[in-house]
Formats: structure tokens, sequence, C-alpha cells
């Protein structure tokens, strides 16, 4: 073999030139595997500890800069604004103000209709979508995330709420536990980010989010019913079993035909709206407006008509004025504040999940980066200052996001020209929402949702990975068939145990050789790959700990037991070696260690000799701190697959 191989995924392979080298044969050159040189142990823990907080090295901006820079640069990490809002002109301000107001017409028949999903008065919804955007446009690193509540999260917040106070005996107790949960949730978002553990909400697959969003869509949808027929005793529950035995059980005498007309027609006008805007991007105005249109629309037609005297529910009296202070209602004391907590830490983590996903989704778009600690940060401030300004929990919109960026907008500065409008909405035109009839409001929520279930992404999913199928479909029916908490708790569950399944089952492999080359490959991914005469090579694909070194054991010992007996059916050589590639095993604790020496002792009873290729450089320093490598012999260990059937089979290794 010659004297240069260059490792590729881990496994050997020669290039053109030495393969047809005459010292291939003759004078073979094995590469001794290095033991790196020992790292000092503080320094081993700094970096373990920066790879795993600061990977991203947030800090790199301050070095060798003077001192103003450093506090100035210190300052925009806070507040990104004073960095973007230095270069910020004209032609920036009108992609934003056109954004601005396009999402303003949208949010702001949402916000009536998600606050009374929450279980709250409408004028809370647009008290969320006035102060929150606002300190998000200061502190926030997205360009495009539009803030306000959003239906998801308003489903949860109130769902858990309820679960704790019947907000009809007492609304006040309702209220200040709702301030209260978001409170703890802008608390959870910003310790979160503050502490760079961001990658918590990373266990929460995609998979289980789709069918968590996809369950969570209909349920929201489901609960529209009351309003959308009409219909005034209505379940509490969120179930679909529930929620459409009370449908059925009013249909005789509990619908309002004035109602489903209002209803039906404006869901129809909404949806060809919708399908119009996705026709023509340059129409992306008319899906936006389409809602406050229908608002106006339908409140000039109720109260032209008096429908509210045959049956209609309408909004009725909504309070003028800007968003009073709640920092006393909040509960810092008392039983209902460890249930504020957990509602707070539950919600806002769903909320985080949501909003970083789009805020990285429209980055990925526009091509810039935006760093997600920092968004929880903005994103849990704003909700610590929105619990005292009597706001619930507000995240990014997926739909009024979207808006936002075919909109043309720049910077934050959109979220600002919405907070404005609805500023104005609530100084000047709330009594006009009082005959604002429920049923546009459950036409516009079921309009919203609809994207939200997202068929096409299960579908994929369901192609690529099945066990994540089924985290997306336990999700879904978590949510719709028992309720939105057992749901999340359902898709949290699946995602972990998906974890727990690949860590502790890892994936390993007999590999081959490719003809006419050193390449050692899978033999089921590459049929036409032989094995060698007298030697087994297993590749383990994954890290060897106390949780899987017994099964990797095993396993190989299984794969060892199945090669012999086919061996001595078809009376070809005895298994003399056994090969395992290591390049994809990234580190190895004590217990995989023992492991290895068991397989060792036990090999060593059977007459073959175990061999080792490619281990990584935290891998061989553990095997030579723990002598396993001196019982092995340096002469067993190799750089390459190639090299190790080299060293144990020469002969068929020069039948390349």
């Amino acid at each position: 073999m010659s004297g240069s191989a260059h490792p590729m995924d881990g496994e050997g392979e020669l290039s053109a030139a030495d393969m047809s080298s005459p010292r291939q044969t003759n004078t073979p050159f094995v590469h001794k595997v290095e033991v790196p040189p020992k790292q000092n142990l503080f320094n081993e823990f700094m970096y373990t500890f920066k790879e795993t907080f600061f990977h991203d090295d947030p800090l790199r901006h301050f070095k060798d800069q003077s001192l103003s820079k450093k506090l100035m640069l210190g300052l925009q990490s806070v507040f990104p604004v004073f960095g973007w809002g230095r270069n910020y002109n004209l032609k920036m301000f009108r992609g934003d103000l056109i954004a601005g107001l396009t999402i303003a017409s949208l949010c702001i028949p949402q916000d009536i209709g998600y606050a009374k999903l929450a279980g709250l008065d409408p004028k809370y919804g647009l008290y969320s979508s006035f102060v929150p955007p606002l300190v998000y446009a200061f502190m926030g690193s997205s360009r495009d995330i539009a803030i306000g509540p959003v239906a998801v999260v308003s489903l949860l917040l109130g769902t858990l709420l309820r679960a704790e106070i019947d907000p009809t005996t007492s609304p006040n107790e309702y209220l200040r536990l709702a301030f209260t949960a978001t409170f703890f949730a802008g608390v959870t978002q910003v310790t979160l980010g503050f502490f760079r553990l961001g990658f918590l909400i990373d266990f929460l697959s995609h998979a289980a989010v789709v069918g968590f969003m996809g369950g969570a869509a209909i349920t929201i949808a489901l609960q529209q019913l009351k309003g959308f027929l009409g219909i005034k005793k209505f379940t509490k529950k969120t179930s679909i079993v529930a929620v459409l035995q009370s449908v059925f059980s009013s249909a005789h005498h509990g619908w309002n035909w004035q109602t489903i007309l209002i209803s039906i027609s404006f869901l129809i006008f909404l949806l060809v709206c919708k399908f119009i805007g996705k026709k023509n991007k340059k129409l992306f105005w008319i899906p936006a407006v389409a809602p406050l249109l229908s608002v106006i629309i339908s409140t000039f037609f109720v109260y032209i008509t008096r429908a509210d005297r045959k049956g209609v529910k309408i909004v009725n009296h909504l309070d003028k004025g800007i968003n009073p202070s709640s920092l006393r209602l909040i509960y810092f004391s008392g039983d209902y504040l460890a249930k504020g907590i957990r509602i707070g830490v539950v919600s806002g983590m769903v909320a985080l999940t949501e909003a970083v996903a789009i805020g990285r989704s429209f980055a990925a778009k526009k091509d810039y980066q935006i760093d997600g600690n920092k968004e929880m940060v903005a994103l849990g401030a704003m909700n610590v200052i929105g619990s005292m300004t009597s706001c619930y929990v507000a995240t990014g919109s997926f739909s009024r996001s979207a808006v936002n960026f075919v909109a043309g907008c720049q910077t934050a500065v959109s979220n600002i020209i919405m907070s404005m409008v609805v500023l104005l909405t609530l100084l000047f035109l709330t009594p006009l929402f009082k005959y604002t009839p429920n049923a546009i409001l459950a036409a516009i929520i079921i309009n919203a949702v609809i994207p939200l279930i997202d068929v096409n992404a299960a579908v994929l999913i369901f192609k690529i990975d099945k066990l994540d199928f089924v985290a997306c479909m336990g999700a879904f029916f978590g949510v719709i068939f028992a309720s939105v908490e057992i749901g999340l708790l359902i898709s949290v569950g699946i995602s972990f145990a998906k974890i727990l399944l690949q860590v502790t089952r890892p994936r390993t492999a007999i590999l081959g050789k490719i003809p006419r080359t050193s390449v050692y490959r899978n033999i089921h991914q590459y049929p036409e790959a032989t094995m060698v005469p007298g030697v087994m090579i297993i590749r383990v694909d994954s890290a060897i700990y106390f949780s899987n070194s017994n099964y990797v054991r095993e396993r190989i010992q299984r794969w060892l037991i199945d090669e012999e007996e086919k061996v001595k059916a078809v009376s070809l050589p005895n298994i003399q070696f056994l090969i395992i590639e290591m390049s994809p095993v990234t580190d190895i604790d004590t217990s995989g260690i023992h492991a290895l020496e068991d397989l060792y002792k036990s090999l060593q009873k059977r007459d073959i000799q175990l061999v080792l290729a490619n281990p990584g450089p935290v891998v061989i320093d553990k095997l030579h701190v723990s002598n396993f490598a001196d019982m092995l012999g340096y002469d067993k260990i190799f750089l390459t697959v190639a090299e190790a059937v080299n060293s144990c089979c020469p002969k068929h290794s020069d039948e390349v």
C-alpha cells in the first residue's frame, strides 16, 4: 500500500497514483493513529462550555475595538435599532409604511377574535398589538416578523387558564392570572435567551410542531363554530368529540340562520381574496385588507338591519383609550402564583418556538442572520413589559409576517407603523366595533388558521422518516381528541423518545469493498461491494455511551455469529479479524470502553483478532488513557479501513 491515504467519510481511499504505485504491494506503509496532545483540564472544560453556549462567538465583534466602540456595540447588541437606525432612509420608510399599514388592517380584526379565543375581552387583543410591537422594534433583530397575539398561543393560554378559573364566574381573577402567566412567559423567554439556553426549544422537533399546529388549527376552527353558527350554549371542552356533540345537539333549536348566512358569505369572500393573492403576488394587499373590509361591511349591515335583535351576537361595547397599567394585577404571591408560572412557562415556550421559527424562515429568504438568543430576550422583554400594560402573550404571527414580507417591509419600523394604527384605533375607533358580529370574527379566525394545516409537510415527513410521522400524528391527534396541553405533552414526549431511541439504538453496518477501489462501504447500500474473506468489517454510526454500549457490543456479536454461520454454510475461511470502523464514533465513555474490553476478551476466546480503524482524537485519547489501546496493541489500530485490511489480509488488499 502506498504512503498516502486520504480519509473520506472516515474510510480510507487512495489516489489513482497511489493505487498504481509499485510500492503498494512490495513495501506497505501503515500510518500510525496519533494520540492528540494532552489538553489542560481547564482549557478542555472552557472549550466544551464555549461550544455549548457560545458556539456562534457572540463577542467576536468586540475584539480589537476601542472602549467607545465596544460600548456602542454593546448597546447595539441589546437594542439593534441603534445599528440599522443609522442607515435608515426615506426609501426604506416607504416600504415599511406600506407594510405597516397593510398588516395593521389585518391585525385589528384578528386581535379582537384572538382575545375572545383566549377568553379575554376584545380590547386586550388590541392592547397586545400596541405595546409589544413597539418594544420588539427596538430590541428585535428580525426585519420581517410581525408581532401580536396569535391563534395557537391564544387557544393554549385560554385552555390553560380555564382549567384553573372560570372566566364567567371569576372574570377579575381570570384576567389577573392571564397577566401573571404573560409576565412569567416573558421571564422564561428572557432567561432562556440570557443564559443562552435557546437550544432547549429545538427538542420540539419540526414534525411535532407540524402536527401540533395542524391539530391546534382544527381545534381553533371547531371552537369558532359557536360564533359561526350562532350557538348560545357551547361546550367549554376543546376535544373534537365534545365540540361536535355540542354542535349537533343544538342543531334543531340553537343555530341562527342569519348568523350562518353572514359567516358563510364572508368566509367565502375571505377565501376568494386569499386565492387571488396567491395567484398574483402583486395583489398581496387584497387578502391583507379583506378581513378589515369584512368587519366594516358586516358591521354596517348589522347596524342598518338591526340583526342583533334577531339573534346575531355582536361584540358590544369596546372601551376607548390606551393600555392601562396592570402591574398591580399580577400575582406575585398566593395560590395563583405557581399556576401562573406553570401556564407562563408552557405558553412562553410555545410562543418562542413559533416566533424563532418564523424569524429564521424569513431571514433565510432575505439572506441575513438573526441571533436566536437575542430574539428570546427581545420577545421576553416585550411580554414582561406587556404584562404590566394589560397585554397577554404576544409573539410572531406567521400570517402577518408573511404579509409584512410580501408588502416590502425593510425593518422593524413596520411594527411601529402597525402599533401607531392600533393606537389610533384604541383612541378613536373602538366604538365603531360595537355592532361587529361575532360571526365575522369566527370567519376571520377560520380563514387565518387554515394555512396552519400543512398537509404537504406531513406527507413529506411520512416519506422521509416514519418515526417523525408518528410524532407528527401523535401531536395532531392528541390535540384534536384530548386537549391542547395533552397534544403538547405528546409531541414533546415523542420527540424525546425519538432522541432516546436514536441514542440507545445506534445504527451499525457491515462494510464491503467496492470493486477496483480501496473504498469500503455499506453492503446494503452498495450491493456490488464484496466482503473480504476471513475479515468482517463493521461500522458503528454513533458515539458509544453508557446508554448504548451494551447494545453496540451485543449487536456486533450478533453480526459476527450470523456471518460465521453463513461462512460455514458455504465452506469459506473462518472469520479471523473483526475490524470496527470508528470514524462516526465521535465520543466514548467508560461504559463504552468496558464494552470494547468485553468484546475484545470474547473475541480472544474465539481466536478472532479485534482491529480498530480511524478512531477520532477524542476516542483515541480515551482509549490511550484507559490503557485499552495497550491491551489491544497499537499495531491493531489503523488510520483507514484499507490499511487495516492490508495488514490483516495483504493478498486481498492487493486486488484493487
